[in-house]
């Protein structure tokens, strides 16, 4: 995803993964918060279920919104709520890409331990570009 109005350069392309092992939240990514490296683009969340039993997935970013008295808090914002994920199955849970600002966290849940895998690819930007020779 490109906005036209701002510079901003791919400055890496990674994969977060993570074997969801308990019933509790766990970080899947951080957007990083360097001034230079300000925003993260999630263009995929698979998830697979390798049990023979269904499980669902609750999935959330953490970051600056607004409450609902209209002030600017961080909290927890709901992007998958208890999804179903069937048995032995692959499920590919976004249809458009997912922008991250600086900070910002997405957290995953399982409804069960030991069935589900989760596998987010992302691409991070930043406002300058980094020499070659710097790589």
């Amino acid at each position: 995803m490109l906005v036209v109005s701002i510079p901003q350069y791919v400055q890496g392309l990674t994969n977060a993964k993570i074997d969801l092992t308990t019933t509790d939240a766990e970080t899947l990514y951080t957007a990083p918060t360097n001034a230079d490296f300000n925003q993260s683009v999630i263009n995929s969340i698979i998830v697979a279920n390798d049990s023979g039993s269904a499980s669902t997935i609750t999935i959330t970013l953490t970051g600056d919104g607004l409450n609902g008295a209209g002030s600017v808090t961080s909290h927890a914002f709901t992007l998958f709520n208890v999804k179903s994920i069937a048995a032995n199955t692959t499920t590919e849970l976004l249809t458009r890409d997912l922008i991250l600002n600086a900070g910002e966290i997405i957290k995953v849940t399982a409804a069960n331990a030991d069935r589900l895998h989760v596998i987010a690819s992302i691409q991070e930007f930043a406002v300058v570009r980094t020499p070659q020779s710097d790589l």
